[in-house]
């Protein structure tokens, strides 16, 4: 996950997704606008940096009844918001942006940063956009603090996950999933004002809401964004259809369950959200777990460190081990901290950290690969031909396909094998571990896609009344995922608030829909045409040509359009045949084991 500000980071790649031109524009930069440019820049770097210090102390040292970290946050957030949304920023913004055509090309897209980022804390709006941050800060705070109680005792959202990857008692089950959603009292009513004054915010600036503010980065309308997200469930989805089969019957078996239940309780499943199965099967020969415990949870980073290093970027800066916070609170350290790894680009310069809670296990193992290709990606464009204010993505999502990519090649067989983490005799059965793979990225696209981005659309677009909050995300559990809760949720919870991304990443959860598909598009380049591998069974480590090509992908951030930067790099348009191709050899193994069985999802997925 990448760290996201609540007051800006969101504007740093706008142009990257919305201006569709080439670097065809040769004017000279004017010295006007690069004065203003220069002044904003200095200012920005600072107030940008205060709001990252105090976010970082709020995520990293939680403590009960303490009040300090959410004010200290919410006054660095005042100030960045009053700074980049005064009137005299858009003012001057604007006058300058009426000659956009005559400006040099970073020039006009650096302006057009800055409007975006006004229109989401703009002075004419100075009272809202107050409200906003300090409401934000309590929610954070309010889900990050939240002491989750199985019984009497308290537990940590590792013990609930592990509970559910590893407990075949389905009372426990449902005790620990039952409690991961409890949060959901407490932030209802707080999700409902955000949702309210994250609308004011923007639409101060004429945008009709916060949804469609947060779309516009990509250059694209709400009903291209959503159509865009249905295609890739209508895509995906008789692959996925056959996993749903699958996992019922499964799991079924594996709880002595004798009557097979025609949607999936959500207790049954090894993921919190459901939006991630992959824990359900094992792959005979590969027992990464026993192994990284071995190692140790220290190694797994330094680990993912050698795996960049070794493509030919630079190590860590020693300010990263210094600064971040890698492992859980320990149980006497008496506050908590953020359990949801996210990576932090504190000053859009060299400080770079983490905010993870790693124990050696397989989940953490890819964790780190993915976390830290967000923090190469900071690195890489954080040089002097990238202008601060360029200093994201080419979109938002190549941000996530490029760690989420890197996690993906870190776990397959070869690399593995190098790396003596199996046997390098080891016979493994290659339809099982493509299995594994669909149960996590397959499964991924209905709850990203189809729950997150129709819910939040609701939400901010359509104005969802908060008396129908629960009833409305399990309308969409079971229709994209065929999921359903353990026993009826009536509206005194609010399930979807446990999601990290409703409450403090609001609206981009399609990010990471797109970023699935981009991932295996540019993995699929990486393995046919520079690898000359299977893309199924790639070994990344010590390629100089792939962090060639990587670097060359990351190293422009925001300054390129996205579209054109991706048919450079790949020479086509994003699309998903890459992942569908990928999977294809599955197909045939999950009809031939689901025959006889009964289908309970539609043979075509259902939008209205």
């Amino acid at each position: 996950m990448k760290k996201i500000s609540t007051a800006f980071l969101a504007a740093l790649l706008f142009l990257g997704g919305c201006n569709n031109a080439k670097k065809e524009n040769n004017h000279a930069p004017n010295p006007e606008v690069q004065a203003f440019l220069d002044d904003y820049n200095t200012k920005y770097l600072k107030l940008y940096y205060q709001s990252s210090l105090a976010e970082w102390e709020s995520n990293t040292h939680i403590v009960e009844g303490d009040t300090m970290n959410a004010y200290h946050t919410r006054l660095a957030n005042e100030a960045l918001a009053a700074f980049t949304g005064s009137k005299e920023v858009i003012e001057k913004t604007r006058e300058f942006l009426k000659n956009k055509n005559v400006l040099d090309t970073l020039q006009a897209k650096q302006l057009e940063a800055i409007l975006y980022s006004a229109a989401n804390n703009p002075a004419t709006a100075e009272k809202v956009v107050k409200q906003r941050i300090k409401a934000e800060a309590l929610q954070t705070e309010r889900l990050f603090g939240y002491d989750y109680k199985i019984g009497n005792k308290s537990v940590s959202t590792n013990d609930i996950d592990n509970i559910l990857k590893n407990e075949n008692d389905l009372l426990l089950r449902e005790a620990a999933w039952d409690a991961s959603k409890e949060v959901g009292k407490e932030l209802k009513s707080g999700l409902d004002q955000l949702r309210t004054l994250r609308n004011e915010t923007v639409q101060a600036l004429g945008y009709q809401d916060y949804f469609s503010y947060q779309v516009s980065d990509y250059g694209m309308s709400v009903d291209e964004m959503m159509a865009l997200n249905r295609q890739l469930i209508e895509e995906v989805w008789p692959l996925y259809r056959e996993l749903h089969t699958y996992v019922r019957y499964e799991l079924a078996k594996k709880y002595g369950v004798s009557t097979v239940p025609k949607m999936i309780p959500a207790h049954w499943l090894p993921n919190r959200w459901g939006q991630d199965w992959s824990s359900i099967i094992n792959v005979e020969g590969i027992d990464l777990d026993a192994a990284l415990e071995a190692k140790g949870a220290e190694w797994l980073v330094k680990q993912a460190e050698n795996f960049y290093v070794s493509l030919g970027f630079d190590p860590l800066p020693k300010s990263f081990y210094d600064s971040s916070s890698l492992y859980p609170a320990p149980a006497d350290a008496g506050y908590k901290k953020n359990n949801h790894a996210s990576a932090w680009h504190m000053d859009l310069q060299q400080d770079v950290r983490s905010l993870m809670s790693v124990i050696p296990n397989a989940e953490w193992y890819e964790t780190t690969h993915h976390e830290l290709g967000h923090i190469y990606y900071y690195m890489s464009y954080s040089t002097p031909e990238v202008p601060p204010l360029l200093r994201g993505g080419a979109n938002r999502a190549f941000h996530e396909a490029i760690g989420s990519m890197m996690g993906l090649a870190a776990t397959q067989k070869p690399f593995l094998t190098e790396l003596e983490l199996i046997p390098a005799h080891v016979e493994t059965d290659e339809t099982i571990t493509l299995l594994k793979e669909a149960l996590s990225h397959i499964v991924f696209i209905p709850f990203s896609s189809g729950v997150m981005t129709h819910f939040e659309h609701d939400l901010y677009l359509n104005n969802l009344p908060q008396d129908q909050f629960n009833a409305k995300w399990w309308e969409y559990k079971e229709k994209f995922q065929g999921i359903v809760p353990p026993t009826p949720r009536g509206e005194e919870f609010a399930d979807a608030t446990s999601k990290t991304h409703i409450n403090n990443d609001a609206a981009q959860y399609y990010d990471y829909a797109l970023s699935y598909a981009l991932l295996f598009q540019i993995h699929s380049h990486i393995a046919k045409n520079i690898l000359h591998q299977d893309p199924r069974a790639t070994n990344y480590f010590g390629s100089k040509a792939t962090g060639e090509f990587l670097h060359k992908l990351l190293k422009t951030g925001a300054t390129e359009d996205w579209r054109q930067l991706l048919k450079d790099a790949t020479g086509e348009d994003i699309n998903a045949k890459a992942m569908l191709e990928y999977f294809q050899p599955l197909m045939k193994y999950l009809k031939e084991v689901n025959k006889g069985r009964e289908y309970t999802l539609p043979v075509r997925p259902i939008f209205n």
